[in-house]
């Protein structure tokens, strides 16, 4: 090596000694000075950021009473509306708990609830969802007082959907012979309601069979 650059001319000398100072730098730079540089740049926006971060936060320590109130505010409703939950352990016993509801404030309204199907029950949050499906047949004030009736409830009613179908028969239309005589209707009303309860832990596959029957005989008037 040494041999080598003795044949070198001073000028020559000149230039690869200029060359090595270059690269000398380059590798200072990228190895050195960039990620210093870097660095400080990160520190200086952490810096900058730190009063930002340092103002929210003691924004959400003042609304900590807010926060705490608005808590307690929450649980007081919460158990304000336990008592319009349906009653029961299961979702067979909640059912019936809305089956039997529904079925007293039909025969109050004069209504005639002809058939009921208890729906699989679902999660709603905190709660279960539960609903039956009903056909009920009345006159149309009948059923509008019904519907009234389920949306004031004492218990806590949904009607989730509601199929009206009209039964008018013209004056002087011949009874059928050996037909018994039905209560005057011109309405027939499917409806489904739904009752909440508290999560019961299993919700899935079939629900169990409500203590009520799934046709009911005609009580209505």
């Amino acid at each position: 090596m040494k041999a080598i650059w003795q044949k070198f001319s001073r000028r020559e000398r000149g230039l690869v000694a200029l060359t090595a100072l270059v690269l000398l730098a380059f590798a200072a730079k990228y190895a050195v000075i960039t990620p210093f540089l870097q660095r400080r740049e990160s520190v200086q926006r952490q810096l900058e950021s730190q009063p930002q971060l340092l103002t929210k936060n003691l924004r959400y320590v003042g609304q900590k009473e807010a926060m705490l109130a608005a808590l307690d505010a929450a649980r007081v409703e919460t158990k304000a509306q336990e008592p319009k939950l349906l009653t029961g352990d299961t979702p067979s016993v909640s059912a019936s708990d809305l089956q039997e509801t529904v079925q007293a404030l039909a025969s109050r309204e004069g209504t005639q609830v002809i058939t009921t199907r208890v729906l699989n029950p679902e999660p709603a949050g905190s709660f279960s969802k539960i609903g039956i499906q009903m056909e009920i047949g009345g006159q149309i004030q009948q059923v509008a007082n019904l519907i009234k009736g389920i949306e004031t409830s004492p218990k806590l009613l949904v009607i989730d959907e509601i199929n009206v179908r009209s039964l008018f028969r013209p004056i002087g239309f011949p009874q059928s012979p050996g037909v018994p005589q039905l209560p005057a209707q011109n309405l027939r009303v499917s409806i489904t309601i739904v009752g909440f309860a508290r999560a019961q832990p299993a919700l899935t596959g079939k629900p169990e069979s409500p203590a009520n029957p799934s046709k009911s005989s005609s009580r209505g008037v």
